[in-house]
């Protein structure tokens, strides 16, 4: 008998309103684009950033030094949806989603004052690395509530698409939304200003993310799926573990481990793609800074088209299937496109590059969110996916340093991400290989 079995609930499945469920969705995908904004300003920035708090000869080790801070947020995010993600399974996705949100928000806005190390000396990277960890908190809160609200109020045969829209749509509209900023701060701050102010304008529009989720999530219910699981809960309490000690259980703990290494191939893919880009362009191709916010923004609107073509084609042909194909294009076309890239000069080509790696590295995880919700039951579903989903981009997300600490130039980094994301797209593989078949799951846990 499978784990999901003692979960098996009443065939009646409960069914939302067209409007929540429009809310639903639409409050998911913001609440994990702006989420992902807030993280992007920082990429985007990077060699800037790198100069303020981490100078340094070398200007790889100032850039594994900002890549290094990025990371620290990722390693708190299983903290986040430990603290969220049970919040959210014993009190309900939208409040959890609202403080996550709105903290997030808050805490960019912060990093627009931090102080450097020209006028502070060492405690300047400190204080920043002190920020990230906060932020990396509400960070994983945001995917416990977001990852599983609008899953669990669509029908059935929208839910694949629906995991592309939030996953990876939402992670193009985050990004898209940092292009703009960064067109506009260009614009305004240009040189020397930009490495004044223009970089702690980019942070202040932080507090904008949270006025926004705010106004989404004003109108947002609970959906119907955890409504039912309350109702069962006052019908037969149950006394026993937490939520985050039922997903360590031994009943669990072997579903946590296997969803790790789609999620670390997924997560690890998407942050040598779109997340190293922006340095890619600069220090690499050496792009001028007029074409890069160009590429960056039509690369975003690739990635969300891409994930949610790749989270409805799951729900068509199946995850597994999916999750198999995918692994199998990565594994030749992200060495292939980032070893192209070097050898053109040519813009337009470059650019069509860069929006086939943006595209290729958000259809590898586009399906997972749906696929995490269906392997594990309502009642500890916001935990079990947050946790599977933060632990696995927390691994693949320090990869980023690892490239910049390897490659000792700027000239290394091509082959060096090439091998590295030929190592991830096997572990992306022998995952997709081992999990089983999930469409169809969410109903019956």
């Amino acid at each position: 008998m499978s784990a999901n079995a003692s979960y098996l609930r009443d065939s009646a499945q409960p069914v939302a309103s067209p409007g929540q469920i429009l809310t639903a969705v639409s409050a998911s995908c913001i609440g994990w684009g702006l989420d992902l904004f807030d993280l992007f300003v920082l990429l985007y920035v990077a060699p800037v950033v790198g100069k303020l708090f981490f100078p340094s000869e070398h200007p790889m080790l100032s850039l594994a030094g900002v890549y290094a801070s990025f990371a620290v947020t990722l390693l708190m995010r299983p903290v986040g949806s430990a603290i969220f993600g049970s919040y959210a399974d014993r009190h309900g996705r939208k409040r959890a989603m609202i403080i996550a949100v709105v903290g997030v928000g808050i805490a960019t806005a912060m990093f627009g004052l931090l102080p450097t190390v020209a006028q502070v000396g060492l405690a300047a990277p400190l204080i920043l690395i002190a920020l990230r960890l906060v932020q990396g908190v509400f960070v994983g809160g945001v995917v416990a509530s977001t990852h599983t609200i609008a899953t669990e109020s669509v029908p059935a045969k929208w839910r694949g698409l629906v995991s592309g829209m939030i996953g990876g749509g939402g992670a193009g509209l985050g990004a898209l939304f940092a292009s703009l900023v960064y067109l506009i701060m260009n614009h305004l701050f240009t040189g020397e200003s930009f490495v004044v102010w223009g970089w702690r304008c980019m942070f202040f529009t932080g507090i904008l993310s949270s006025f926004l989720g705010l106004l989404v999530f004003n109108k947002l219910e609970e959906s119907p799926l955890w409504a039912r699981e309350q109702g069962h809960r006052q019908a037969q309490p149950r006394a026993g573990k937490t939520p985050v000690g039922e997903v360590f259980s031994s009943k669990w703990r072997g579903v946590l481990l296997v969803n790790l290494l789609l999620t670390i191939g997924g997560g690890g893919g998407y942050y040598l793609t779109s997340g190293y880009l922006p340095t890619y362009l600069k220090m690499v191709t050496h792009t001028p800074v007029s074409s890069i916010g160009p590429i960056l923004l039509l690369a975003s609107v690739g990635v969300i088209v891409a994930s949610v073509l790749t989270g409805q084609l799951s729900e068509v042909f199946g995850r597994k299937r999916t999750f198999l194909t995918v692994g199998v294009l990565r594994l030749f076309a992200f060495p292939a496109l980032y070893l192209a890239m070097v050898r053109t000069h040519d813009v337009t080509m470059l650019g069509t590059y860069a929006i086939l790696l943006g595209m290729l590295g958000s259809a590898s995880y586009a399906p997972i969110l749906i696929f995490l919700n269906e392997r594990f039951p309502t009642a500890i579903r916001a935990t079990g996916t947050g946790l599977s989903w933060n632990l696995g981009f927390a691994l693949g997300g320090m990869l980023p340093t690892f490239v910049s600490l390897t490659a000792r130039t700027p000239a290394q980094l091509p082959m060096t991400l090439a091998a590295f994301l030929v190592g991830l797209s096997v572990l992306f593989l022998i995952g997709a290989a081992l999990v089983p078949e999930t469409r169809g799951n969410l109903d019956a846990v």
